[in-house]
């Protein structure tokens, strides 16, 4: 029975979500329709939106976010996304609850206008952790986690492990990712 509902499930998922594109064993058709599907394309949370967004996350200007596979931004609890400003996401970039990505803030001097800093570019495999704090300008390199309750105000270089330390960041050596996400094949 599992597995018809799958057959089922599988062409209303692709033509819902058009950029859904994730690993097999990442998660089944049936929870995708139960955790997103029903909140987000029958009541209308997030609705326009063409990958997998939960209820409680808030997605402002989805048309300037360009992302990679493996990657659905605002498919945890609590993400707070404005990419007015352009959010480029590479390839595997996981983005965990109660996060903040800002791409654009306002002047200093008259909080009507926009600020000069614009955008925001995140690499391939990086994972930034619950209640983060991403600001416009930056670029995090590939190959990043970014430990929990982290405040990015500047650029990461690639292969580290980000840490909030007591007065600042700290960068901590990290290994080459080991796994492509382009090799695997997709629901």
């Amino acid at each position: 029975m599992k597995h018809l509902l799958e057959i089922l499930l599988r062409p209303l998922i692709h033509r819902a979500y058009p950029q859904f594109k994730r690993q097999k064993g990442y998660s089944t058709y049936r929870s995708v329709f139960c955790e997103f599907f029903i909140m987000q394309k029958i009541i209308g949370f997030n609705r326009k939106i063409p990958w997998p967004v939960h209820f409680t996350s808030v997605v402002r200007g989805w048309e300037f976010i360009e992302k990679g596979i493996c990657c659905d931004p605002g498919d945890n609890i609590g993400v707070y996304i404005n990419a007015t400003g352009g959010l480029k996401l590479g390839n595997n970039v996981g983005i965990s609850s109660n996060t903040t990505i800002s791409t654009v803030n306002h002047d200093k001097y008259d909080h009507r206008k926009a600020g000069l800093k614009r955008g925001i570019t995140i690499g391939n495999n990086v994972w930034i952790a619950s209640n983060c704090v991403i600001t416009a300008g930056v670029t995090i390199g590939d190959n990043v986690t970014v430990g929990a309750g982290c405040v990015i105000r500047q650029d990461i270089p690639s292969n580290v492990t980000v840490v909030q330390a007591n007065s600042c960041l700290e960068y901590r050596p990290k290994h080459e990712y080991e796994w492509d996400c382009t090799k695997d094949k997709f629901m």
